[in-house]
């Protein structure tokens, strides 16, 4: 094999002569450039989804139990466009052991459990249809991260709001207090996901109102939690995605400390989906970053 290579390297390479004509280039003019580069709404021939993330232990906290997950992907071509996005927010449970193992433990069974069921459809020849609904294929990957965790660390519990993006579709599944919001361009900001918390269920209830709920004691006490208990009702739905618009999923360690105008601002005034991240995280601990904190943000364009 060594003699081999040897002979390859050695050989002298001719050259070869195109088998077509090579097109020929030309500098753009400034004009041109700077009408490129300022452009502010520009055309995209592809669907694709952008997305980015941010996190942080907060100011004061010295472990962080929040685990994410952001994974993307666009195949295109001449059979089709297919965005695929697979966003996860796990906040583990405070005060009871192992929060940040169920955290974890929770996004990669969920993210194991759905990629593999895709998989054959992404990378693979597969052309047959799913025998399962998406809503199907997400409530059975929160029931095998119950059990992870249930396995892994026992006594244990985590949040968990995740959202499978295909096409313009976006199903999400979603358990305790960890929140998913759709965000616009004109400002408005709305919670897709409802909180199971004991201060949420109260103000549903009609017991406290939407201002005493902010300042209520044990606000953070969750009724439904991932490794809690042996049965399991997460909330799973599919919605369209905003467009134009931002889906963002977050821990209560940025909502429960920023308010939702300063959010869209936050979002709205950044140049880039990483620089409203950054100003997310930055405002939460501003704010005196009581918990950690947790962002994910994602865009369909196209």
């Amino acid at each position: 094999m060594a003699k081999f290579f040897d002979w390859l390297f050695s050989k002298k390479q001719e050259p070869t002569a195109p088998t077509q004509d090579v097109a020929n280039t030309a500098p753009l003019t400034e004009e041109q450039i700077q009408a490129i580069v300022n452009n502010q709404n520009p055309r995209f021939d592809m669907q694709q989804l952008i997305a980015s993330c941010g996190q942080s232990v907060g100011k004061q906290r010295e472990l962080n139990e929040d685990s994410i997950l952001a994974l993307t992907t666009t195949m295109a071509g001449n059979s089709g466009n297919l965005p695929f996005g697979l966003y996860i927010v796990a906040d583990g449970m405070g005060g009871h052991q192992f929060g940040e193992i169920a955290s974890n433990a929770a996004i990669r069974s969920v993210a194991g459990y759905i990629l593999k069921k895709f998989h054959p459809y992404l990378f693979q020849v597969k052309t047959d249809t799913m025998d399962e609904s998406f809503q199907e294929i997400m409530l059975e990957a929160v029931r095998e991260a119950q059990k992870m965790i249930q396995r892994e660390a026992p006594g244990s519990g985590t949040t968990l709001t995740a959202a499978l993006v295909i096409g313009q579709q976006v199903t999400v599944a979603h358990v305790g207090d960890s929140r998913a919001y759709f965000i616009f361009p004109d400002g408005r900001i709305d919670p897709i996901t409802r909180d199971h918390s004991l201060v949420k269920r109260l103000e549903e209830l009609g017991h406290i109102t939407p201002e005493e709920a902010v300042n209520y004691p044990h606000r953070n006490v969750l009724y439904r939690a991932l490794g809690q208990g042996e049965l399991l009702d997460p909330d799973i739905f599919t919605v369209a995605f905003p467009q134009p618009g931002y889906l963002m999923i977050c821990s209560d360690g940025l909502w429960g400390v920023v308010a939702e105008q300063d959010i869209v601002r936050s979002i709205n005034e950044a140049p880039n989906l990483q620089r409203a991240c950054q100003n997310l995280v930055t405002a939460a601990n501003t704010a005196g970053g009581p918990d950690n904190i947790s962002v994910i943000l994602t865009q369909l364009i196209g």
